[in-house]
């Protein structure tokens, strides 16, 4: 008896052992974290200052990294009456929908291209892009600033329709804050690009069943501020674990329960939460217990890790619908953009049919007598659409000394379905025969346009192996003349005969010769006197005395009695 209940007792423990390593995960390095959004918390400032004609002033400070596509939206078609400063320093793009009460300023030199309507309301002028030295220039020229807004890396920039004014001081002070509590301003950026490590036990988990999501700083990590708003409708439970000293600041802590090892400030009660329990250790396996522990639950929704080198963060809590995953720019294999890195990412390939199904190899030879086809193409982000445009293209050899020839090119016609966002167009080798060089650099330079204005795209380069065409030896041409050209020829010579005989007969017409006898000759005939040859003389229409007289005393010599008595 007694060896059974030992037997029982050990299934016991190991059955609790294995219900407890099944209620942790081990958390694995992701790129995005569909629960925990992470942003940076940059400086800005946010004030009462209202213009006396009711007009706010916002200063946009947009920053990206160097493998962002650097392009967003900016829709201010709700907007209250505002001048709207926008400042970065990196080449970048936007499409702008605004209002006819708001105004774009930007700087004279700036590396901002702008594509939209009411081009009236874009002014450029001449202002510092340092923070302090731009905000006493806007204060200077619109007497303060309602607020600074520092954001980096965005997508797309709206407003919802409110006023962008806040109770308190009319002083744009700049320092460390949280751009996502501006109620006046909705934006969507590319997450950071931090050391996330996170696993889930959501399919564990009962439908019905509170959501608990666990977010632990690693001792090692310099983060000790964080602004967490909590972006869900459901009751949701939270553990946070820091390392001492820091801060978790709740701005909207509705439904929310709380587990922390650190300080809490509810941020819209202005109420701090003290530690409600100890943890020291940071290992992932202690913190996913502890928190099932507090809150008496069987399994988790979420766990993150989260290191950044930086002091403040701010962490949007709730699963994404459609995770965005950050787009970066990878380096092309075949082609490359030989703009500045901040500009839109090009590549192009290279087709031998019009078809555009087979790229060509990088390695592949064409022949010069052959026609290529190539197709341009980005990446766009957000509700942008640009369309490309081929300016001008050439090829250069490679070598110490390289031979640079234009290109002529023409555009292939392609719909926007098959299209959206590249452009086709196709050249001719012939120019590259007579050439010794066989290795090319095929280079052009394209424009990116919205609508119908333009702004310069930067350049795409690839690689081009040519071979030349072997010719046989030159011989004599061989004329060969079928049955219609012999016809042709015929009937060609016939009627040119023809004509020169009418041409003849109109010549003799016209020169005079006669077209009959005389009179005396015609009487002679008549008379019955046999024929004689006679020499024809001119035809006169006026003889004179003389030729009649000689005329007819040597037809009286020649011709019988009578004719002599008639004379």
């Amino acid at each position: 008896m007694e060896g059974h209940t030992a037997l029982l007792a050990l299934l016991l423990c190991i059955t609790a052992s294995a219900s407890a390593s099944s209620q942790t995960c081990d958390p694995v390095e992701v790129p995005d974290n569909p629960w925990v959004q992470v942003r940076a918390m940059p400086i800005g400032c946010w004030t009462s200052f209202l213009r006396g004609d009711k007009t706010e002033v916002h200063i946009l400070n947009l920053h990206f990294t160097p493998m962002d596509a650097k392009m967003f939206s900016l829709n201010m078609t709700t907007a209250k009456p505002m001048n709207l400063i926008l400042t970065t320093p990196e080449m970048s793009y936007a499409a702008y929908y605004i209002n006819t009460d708001v105004n774009i300023y930007v700087n004279n030199d700036s590396t901002l291209t702008l594509y939209g309507e009411h081009g009236d309301n874009v002014h450029k002028q001449d202002f510092p892009t340092e923070n302090e030295e731009l905000v006493k220039w806007a204060t200077q020229r619109f007497g303060g600033v309602t607020s600074f807004t520092t954001l980096r890396t965005p997508k797309t920039i709206s407003s919802t329709g409110r006023e962008g004014t806040k109770l308190g001081s009319s002083d744009c002070t700049l320092e460390n804050e949280d751009p996502s509590i501006k109620h006046f301003i909705e934006f969507e950026t590319i997450p950071l690009a931090s050391s996330f490590k996170s696993c889930s036990m959501q399919d564990q988990s009962p439908s019905d069943e509170t959501e608990l999501h666990i977010i632990n700083i690693p001792e090692n990590a310099t983060i000790r501020y964080v602004s967490v708003h909590v972006d869900t409708e459901k009751i949701i439970s939270v553990f946070l674990r820091g390392p001492q000293g820091t801060t978790w600041s709740f701005h909207n802590p509705r439904h929310t329960k709380f587990g922390s090892n650190n300080e809490i400030l509810l941020t819209g009660l202005t109420h701090r939460l003290m530690p409600s329990l100890t943890l020291n250790s940071d290992s992932a396996e202690d913190v996913q217990k502890k928190a099932l522990g507090h809150f008496t639950a069987n399994t988790f929704t979420s766990y993150t890790e989260i290191s950044l080198d930086v002091s403040m963060v701010s962490l949007v809590l709730g699963k994404k619908d459609n995770p965005s995953v950050t787009e970066t720019a990878q380096e092309p294999v075949i082609s490359t953009t030989t703009s500045a890195p901040h500009q839109m990412p090009l590549q192009m390939e290279l087709y031998s049919s019009p078809d555009y199904r087979s790229p060509l190899d990088p390695n592949t030879k064409v022949q010069s007598d052959k026609r290529i086809y190539a197709e341009i193409s980005g990446h766009t982000l957000g509700e942008i659409v640009l369309t490309i445009k081929v300016i001008s293209c050439f090829v250069r050899s490679k070598g110490s000394c390289p031979v640079v020839k234009e290109m002529p090119f023409i555009p292939e016609a392609c719909s926007t379905k098959v299209c959206p966002n590249s452009t086709r167009v196709s050249f001719s080798l012939d120019q590259l025969q007579e050439l010794a060089s066989t290795t090319w650099d095929l280079e052009c330079t394209v424009k990116l346009c919205y609508s119908e204005k333009c702004g310069d795209g930067g350049r795409v380069k690839r690689n081009l192996e040519v071979t030349q065409l072997c010719m046989p030896p030159s011989t004599p041409p061989c004329l060969y003349f079928g049955l219609p050209a012999v016809l042709c020829i015929a009937s060609g010579g016939f009627l040119i005969g023809v004509l020169l005989i009418g041409a003849l007969w109109f010549i003799k017409i016209k020169t005079g010769y006669p077209t009959g006898l005389d009179m005396s000759s015609t009487a002679a005939n008549l008379s019955g006197c046999p024929c004689s040859v006679t020499k024809r003389q001119p035809v006169s229409t006026n003889p004179s005395p003389s030729e009649n007289s000689s005329a007819n005393a040597s037809i009286g010599s020649t011709q019988s009695t009578p004719t002599s008595s008639m004379a």
